[in-house]
């Protein structure tokens, strides 16, 4: 007989040593063999990830041992093990062979379908263990409730937290932490900080998921006001903590908040967390400071590919586009794999590139997205949904809309990859950049999946860019018809007349969204001084600097206009006189950020704002000249790129 201390000691080996182990175990015949020597043979596959050696003799384990042990343990790891070895389909023959699985073999099946991305089968799942007589446990709803955050089903969440109420689990604090996330990604916010604030007892995991909620719901301040108060609280802070608030500075442009942070991550001993670092390297390079990101990246000792792609990513996001592929290079020269996510850090950059510099042609940076994607095609990296988004992209902005087709098709056809919404979004992109508005509109008629609010949105935008009015009137209709509540159909619609000169209807369409009670978004600017971060939006005057603002924007509008500055009153799309226009534009949320910073910092330091929306044409420009008069470097973040201002130049060659 087969000693199960003789297995044990075998299996703490490595895995070279496992098969010798399965020929002992599988060549002994002895019904005798204790079942714990196949849980720890079973243990060894999935710790090695060696499905051919779990799965052999499979029916041997069944027929000589599930014979004298009726119980679930041996099952439940043969469903642990084909499950982390990516087999799902294995996982549940075993489960469904069962007789009377328990709570232990209903939580690892609906979590391996969760793990698996197949959310609806997870729910099915639930809802047939709910018919059985099998009783649900607190881990079954902390996995079930991450399938509805998941799937940002609200109506599942309340049905499964009204449940977890009736089995006396909502006071359990691992349930609740699950519950404040599913609320968050929902989009309601109030309701899982109100789960929060009446925990009585909150752990480290507690405090983290409600930052995460708020960085989610862009509440980035109250993100950093709850990791005060979690600090306060004297909590604990651990790697996930830290790199969830990191996020939330860089929303921000927080560049202060998030050096203090980093001298707390030094303090309490995660310098050398990968997870941390690669954090902070994303928060540096979002808040413009590409030098310090660098600097972290250059002293993590075994760079990952998840680091690799946040300094790629880094200097594609600030514009530096060559610098990006010079660092893509040099990753795959240190035997470092691109993923999926590195590559679409990238293809897009190439593609806007490529549109600058090189027109509409098969040139320069588009054709280096097209390496890309042929490199990424023969790496053994199977290109999935993303990558073909970032390739369509790709495409789309360097109008080579033959080819932008092409790949479209070749999804289907040779990665059997069905296209999703986005991927239809991309090809309408696509055609209309190219003007061609008509076919855009019959692709949409016939595409086999019903287009959405995205796909209509982006014909309108084309009928703008092309003054296409009779179809832009038309496809405004068929968003208005869907109760769309987005403020832009009625602001492209009404942009659009008011670019022909039609006043009096492009007014009835801001009082058409007034009447149905949509509010159209403000700009907004954020400046961190002095580590406070100051809110600005259009003709603000509720600063208590205000009347040192509204002086200096004067003076510099004076110089500006002196040094050859002639505003484009373009973007004003108001039926009054060009003086009026030129008032209206210097009063934009961003020169009044870039005013107070002005007021308030040392000559020669650099200013960093970020805006919520695109940066007009007209502060686009303005903002080069004031680089040029203060003579100081003024970083930009808008809703699309960095602008990294210096000497009257913009690193995104007027490209955005």
């Amino acid at each position: 007989m087969l000693s199960t201390a003789r297995l044990n000691q075998n299996l703490r080996i490595t895995q070279g040593c496992l098969k010798e182990v399965l020929n002992i175990l599988f060549t002994n015949h002895n019904t005798s063999v204790h079942s714990s020597a196949h849980l720890l043979l079973l243990h060894s596959c999935t710790a090695h990830k060696v499905i051919s050696e779990g799965k052999r003799n499979h029916s041997d384990i069944y027929d000589r041992i599930l014979v004298f042990t009726p119980d679930t343990l041996l099952p439940n790891t043969l469903i642990n093990m084909y499950d982390k070895c990516g087999s799902l389909m294995d996982a549940r023959k075993v489960f469904d062979y069962m007789s009377t699985p328990d709570v232990y073999s209903w939580n690892m099946i609906i979590a391996a379908y969760r793990r698996h991305g197949l959310p609806q089968e997870a729910l099915a799942l639930f809802h047939q263990m709910q018919r059985t007589d099998v009783q649900p446990d607190h881990f079954t709803f902390s996995t079930i409730l991450p399938v509805c955050s998941n799937m940002a089903s609200l109506d599942h969440g309340l049905q499964i937290h009204g449940k977890l109420i009736r089995y006396g689990f909502q006071t359990n604090v691992i349930v609740k932490n699950t519950l404040i996330d599913l609320y968050a990604k929902c989009g309601s916010i109030h309701k899982a900080y109100e789960l929060f604030d009446k925990m009585t007892q909150r752990s480290v995991v507690s405090w983290t998921a409600m930052i995460v909620a708020y960085e989610q719901n862009s509440l980035v301040e109250n993100s950093l006001e709850i990791f005060k108060q979690m600090q306060l609280a004297d909590v604990e802070l651990n790697s996930a903590t830290f790199s969830s608030i990191l996020p939330a500075c860089a929303k921000m442009g927080a560049l202060d908040e998030g050096m203090e942070i980093h001298r707390k991550v030094f303090e309490d001993g995660f310098s050398s967390d990968v997870v941390v670092v690669t954090a902070l390297i994303d928060m540096y390079a979002k808040c413009g400071n590409l030098q310090k990101a660098h600097e972290l990246f250059d002293g993590i000792p075994q760079q990952d590919v998840v680091s690799w792609t946040a300094i790629v990513a880094g200097y594609v996001q600030n514009g530096f586009v060559d610098k990006a592929l010079e660092i893509f290079k040099h990753m795959q020269l240190a035997g470092v794999k691109p993923n999926a996510t590195t590559f679409a850090s990238i293809l897009p950059a190439c593609a806007k590139m490529g549109a600058l510099e090189q027109g509409y042609g098969m040139h320069g940076y588009c054709k280096e997205a097209h390496k890309l994607f042929e490199l990424m095609k023969h790496s053994q990296t199977k290109p999935n949904r993303v990558s073909f988004i970032c390739v369509l992209f790709a495409y789309s902005h360097a109008g080579m809309v033959a080819d932008g087709c092409k790949y479209f098709n070749l999804m289907s056809d040779s990665y059997c990859i069905i296209p999703t919404i986005d991927h239809y979004v991309c090809i309408v992109d696509l055609i209309t950049r190219a003007g061609y508005l008509e076919e855009a509109l019959n692709f949409i008629i016939k595409m086999p999946i019903k287009p959405d609010l995205v796909v209509w949105m982006c014909l309108l935008g084309a009928c703008r860019s092309h003054k296409s009015i009779a179809l832009g009137e038309f496809v405004a209709g068929l968003l208005f018809g869907l109760d769309c509540k987005k403020t832009a159909p009625y602001v492209l619609l009404s942009n659009i007349y008011s670019e022909a000169g039609r006043w009096s209807d492009a007014q009835q369409v801001r009082k058409f969204m007034s009447d149905r009670g949509v509010e159209k978004i403000p700009g907004c600017s954020w400046v961190e001084v002095h580590k406070m971060v100051h809110t600005f939006c259009v003709g603000d005057r509720s600063h208590p600097q205000t009347p040192q603002i509204y002086a200096k924007l004067d003076e510099l509008f004076c110089k500006m206009k002196e040094a050859g500055y002639i505003p484009d009153t373009r973007p004003v799309l108001n039926d009054v006189e060009e003086e009026e226009k030129e008032l209206i534009l210097v009063h934009h949320s961003e020169k009044l950020a870039i005013a107070f910073g002005l007021l308030n910092t040392s000559p020669g330091t650099t200013l960093r704002v970020v805006k919520n929306l695109r940066v007009c044409a007209d502060c686009h420009s303005a903002i080069k000249f004031i680089s040029t008069v203060v003579a100081r470097e003024i970083v930009v973040r808008d809703a699309n790129r960095f602008h990294h201002f210096k000497n009257g130049q913009c690193s995104c060659g007027d490209f955005w």
